[in-house]
């Protein structure tokens, strides 16, 4: 394993991020004026309303929204949670705040004797508490994500409806934005792509771009798909060619869109995870380039050598094509349980160590610094692969003995629930600023 020099790595974690140190960060968050809840006080709200005009200087924050349970009114099963009674998360949300006609019962008791719940994503009060979440900290933008295999499958299509309407409100009522993005994972035939486009065309007829939430780059909306030019079970290059070409077509009445390519890591070099040849010229059909780079490094020396040999070059060839670029950043991994119970082998908890928040501000300091303008944060909500954002369980001691998952002082640390949300505040303020120090300059936090 590479070594950060810039602690002592003979310290633990704990003494390396004491209680003085986490004072020392909160007070920087707070200077650049990040809200914060200090002892269970909710700091005063940021009423900033997003410009919905462009994604420059923004921080876009994956919604994956794909949570539900037995007491839904379109499932009968829990999705996300469990697949066949086996936890297929890493992460229990803290839901200490939510009410309780959003609260669904597990079977889990904490170590601590208290009852340890749920929520789905279909109740829209649970959606609207985040985009108040996203509010208050100052998150401004949201890619929901849209999936082409399910657009086919009822009542998997009908929750996916009732999850657009629910962010779309949400976004509209605390002054967020908002753009869809269709992850087109697993599909190979040309019946799912033209779902996808007859979808799309749909919502441009009821309306949705229309919508004062709904994110605008360029004059036009913004359009993300999600699974192009990767190797393996994906779209063929001329299928995706064909989704990119309808996709404008159909959008063309309503004024065009944006669109948005999420594409492999080596997508320049078609190296790694990317296609072949065949590839090249489908990479420059995008308005916007955005390399998934989740699981890529796993720590801040690998994601200050990811900067230098995948970056910087981006962002060199995508200013000689006049596509803009926009880098993915995620705090952390961990997909123990997931793996289990698909029966994919053993894959070590928290795989990839957050690091109490400094491998994920690395990345910040990196994109930024290496002249990004605009940041895709790895997710929200995911806590399927531990890389949610929003408030998880902060203590060992209000988990269950079985199975295992990760709380926020995993790495050592004593954090609040929270943490994340105030780092990605403080992450998009970095991004409007273009500059972004490290922790150890700006706060005498992380030495």
């Amino acid at each position: 394993m590479m070594i950060n020099r810039s602690f002592d790595a003979n310290k633990s974690v704990s003494e390396r991020c004491g209680k003085k140190a986490i004072a020392a960060l909160l007070s920087s968050l707070i200077m650049l004026g990040v809200a914060v809840r200090v002892e269970g006080q909710t700091g005063s709200p940021n009423l900033l309303v997003v410009d919905h005009e462009t994604l420059t200087g923004k921080l876009v924050v994956g919604y994956q929204g794909w949570f539900s349970c037995p007491k839904d009114s379109r499932s009968e099963e829990w999705r996300h949670w469990f697949r066949e009674n086996r936890v297929t998360v890493d992460m229990l949300p803290d839901v200490s705040e939510l009410d309780k006609t959003e609260l669904c019962v597990t079977p889990w008791i904490g170590r601590d004797g208290k009852q340890i719940y749920l929520f789905s994503s279909q109740n829209s009060a649970t959606v609207d508490r985040h985009f108040a979440w996203m509010q208050q900290y100052g998150i401004e933008t949201v890619a929901l994500q849209r999936f082409a295999q399910e657009l086919n499958a009822p009542p998997r299509r009908g929750q996916l409806d009732t999850l657009l309407r629910n962010v779309k409100n949400g976004a509209e009522m605390h002054g967020r934005s908002f753009y869809l993005e269709y992850d087109v994972t697993g599909v190979q035939d040309e019946q799912s792509v033209n779902t996808v486009i007859e979808d799309w065309a749909t919502q441009e007829k009821a309306g949705l771009p229309q919508s004062a939430a709904y994110q605008r780059h360029g004059g036009r909306p913004v359009l993300a798909v999600f699974g192009i030019g990767f190797h393996g079970k994906y779209l063929s290059s001329a299928l995706s060619k064909k989704l990119i070409d309808k996709l404008r077509e159909v959008s063309k009445p309503y004024g065009g869109i944006t669109l948005i390519g999420g594409v492999p890591a080596g997508w320049r070099t078609l190296s790694n995870d990317a296609g072949t040849v065949s590839w090249a010229s489908v990479y420059r059909e995008m308005d916007v380039i955005s390399p998934w780079t989740v699981g890529h490094y796993r720590t801040q020396a690998e994601a200050d050598t990811f900067r230098k040999n995948f970056v910087e070059p981006d962002l060199m060839l995508t200013r000689q094509l006049h596509i803009e670029y926009l880098p993915v950043i995620f705090p952390g991994f961990s997909w123990h349980n997931l793996s289990e119970a698909r029966g994919d082998g053993d894959r070590p908890l928290n795989q990839i160590s957050r690091d109490c928040g400094r491998f994920y501000w690395r990345q910040v300091h990196n994109v930024v610094n290496a002249g990004s303008t605009m940041v895709f944060n790895a997710m929200f909500d995911e806590v399927d692969e531990g890389t949610a954002m929003f408030k998880i369980v902060p203590v060992q001691q209000e988990l269950p003995n079985s199975p295992s998952f990760v709380s926020m002082d995993a790495d050592g640390c004593k954090l609040p629930s929270d943490w994340y949300l105030r780092l990605a505040g403080a992450a998009g303020k970095a991004v409007r600023a273009k500059r972004v120090e490290s922790f150890a300059t700006s706060a005498g936090a992380w030495k």
